[in-house]
């Protein structure tokens, strides 16, 4: 009997930053686990990603697989600027067997020359050129993907491009495409104040690179139309995006096209964040010695010069100085909370001045008991995590709340406003069932907000009960492997979706109105 088999998934994955080569935020690490835990899974991924100027090749080795790729950017023939761009394709000269294949699109001018990722006046055309980049790579017949996965505003060019410019290709018009939103960033231009003269209605052609209606053509917008399916990073947002007050002016889009949209939440890498094996932490601990997280909390009070005594509170914030992560609760509460409470404050950041200037300024009025690290730091977190007792997450909004599974993983209690991922990775403290791995609070205002801290500080003088929170907050199951099924199913769908599609009557056909 011929048994057959099913063929192997064929995903590219495409983002303006990946782990370890380019950096800066949660997509970078998105970037490198989800692809490897669908490695495991016999998933056969593969990245595109742009090769910036801060990739130095005698530390990673690189190969040329393809010689100037000619990439168009749609200016006419006789325009002063260029028809084309000419690109090369390298990838990793020494790729183990656990690592998916990366291919670096190449180019001097729009990404050799730029020491960053991020912030230049020509994203647009660097991100345009991304996009159609990979396409040209996929038409040239080296690896065509039965799904793209594209992420954030840089991407969404890629699907719109698929859509309208590949859609006779023979190789690419089968390709189906899932758009991940880590936030509703739209670009450099302000799409959510545009005038009606600058309304992108997402449907035209999309313009020369080099032309002004190409900067205000909104991509986010595009991909959102244009995917087969689209996703946030957590459940909770992909819900609060169809109201107006966290769409961004895209929330009428959103509810048109809720059939499509999905919330999957981001994981933890289990093995490098383990209090038991951390080389970070001053002491390892784990469910069978929790005892031992003690010496981590005075490790903390003598680095910060706080006053040492593991029987005082220790509140904490880690993270972004900026407005959505909630700060204000803070400053309008911990004066309050400093000089009536017996409590220490910690603050680990950087950002906005007027967030330093508070903080530098409550660190001298409150000696012993506040202590501030203002600038970046990637050493000191763990380090909070394993020593603090509350972790202060009062975010006005939040896509995915990563820092709440790397509190909960190290035994660090959030107080959490209910919204984005922060609600769907932290549950609130019910005493009655003694159920819960956290404090939440609903409304964004300082009044709900000390409610919480007060009911944590409160709870955490019953040891025994405060225990077994910290028990249930470090059992917490966030693993990629996880996360990695759930994606896996929403591909399945995708590539079930652009099949139907191009079957002469599609059962799904009034999802495709909108275009």
């Amino acid at each position: 009997m011929n048994i057959k088999l099913r063929p192997r998934l064929k995903v590219l994955f495409v983002s303006a930053e990946v782990a370890p080569f380019s950096s800066v935020g949660g997509l970078s690490q998105v970037a490198y686990f989800l692809p490897r835990a669908f490695l495991k899974m016999g998933v056969d991924i593969r990245i595109f990603t742009p090769k910036y100027g801060t990739i130095n090749e005698k530390k990673i080795p690189l190969q040329i697989i393809r010689e100037n790729l000619q990439v168009p950017t749609d200016e006419e023939e006789n325009s002063s600027n260029p028809s084309k761009l000419i690109c090369n394709i390298k990838t990793l000269s020494n790729l183990k067997k656990s690592e998916p294949q990366v291919y670096f699109l190449e180019n001097m001018e729009y990404y050799e020359k730029r020491a960053n990722v991020y912030g230049y006046s020509d994203d647009h055309i660097r991100f345009g050129l991304l996009s159609r980049g990979a396409l040209e790579f996929i038409k040239s017949g080296d690896f065509v993907p039965d799904l793209i996965h594209c992420n954030d505003w840089h991407t969404g060019y890629l699907i719109n491009y698929l859509r309208q410019n590949y859609a006779d290709q023979p190789g690419l018009k089968k390709v189906s495409t899932l758009f991940s939103i880590h936030n509703l960033y739209q670009g450099s231009f302000d799409f959510e104040h545009a005038s009606e003269m600058d309304f992108d209605d997402g449907k035209s052609q999309l313009a020369s690179f080099y032309t002004e209606r190409f900067y205000k053509q909104n991509s986010l917008k595009r991909g959102i139309i244009y995917a087969d399916l689209v996703n946030t990073v957590s459940e909770n947002y992909a819900r609060e995006i169809l109201t107006e007050e966290y769409g961004v002016g895209l929330h009428l889009l959103f509810k048109e096209l809720r059939g499509k949209l999905f919330g999957v939440l981001n994981g933890l890498d289990y093995n490098d964040f383990n209090p038991s094996a951390d080389k970070i932490i001053k002491k390892n601990y784990s469910l069978s010695s929790l005892p031992d997280r003690l010496e981590n909390k005075i490790d903390l009070q003598k680095q910060f010069n706080l006053k040492v005594n593991p029987e005082i509170p220790i509140l904490a914030f880690s993270g972004r100085l900026d407005e959505q992560k909630g700060l204000e609760l803070i400053m309008e509460t911990v004066d309050f909370l400093l000089s009536e409470l017996e409590i220490q404050f910690i603050i680990l950041g950087s950002g906005d001045n007027k967030y330093r200037k508070f903080f530098e300024d409550l660190e001298k009025r409150y000696p012993e008991k506040v202590g501030t690290h203002l600038v970046r730091d990637f050493v000191l977190p763990r380090k909070i995590f394993a020593g603090a007792d509350i972790i202060l997450l009062p975010s006005k909004y939040e896509p995915g709340g990563i820092i709440a599974m790397e509190a909960l993983r190290y035994g660090c209690i959030p107080v959490a406003r209910a919204t984005g991922g922060l609600s769907d990775s932290v549950s609130n403290f019910n005493p009655e069932k003694n159920l819960g791995t956290g404090f939440t609070f609903k409304k964004f205002t300082r009044e709900s907000f000390i409610v919480a801290v007060v009911r944590a500080l409160e709870t955490y003088k019953n040891k025994l009960v405060w225990q077994k929170i910290v028990r249930r907050a470090m059992q917490e199951d966030f693993s990629w492997n996880k996360v990695a099924e759930k994606y896996l199913d929403l591909y399945q769908r995708a590539v079930k979706f652009r099949k139907e599609s191009l079957l002469p009557n599609p059962p799904n056909a009034f999802r495709q109105t909108v275009i």
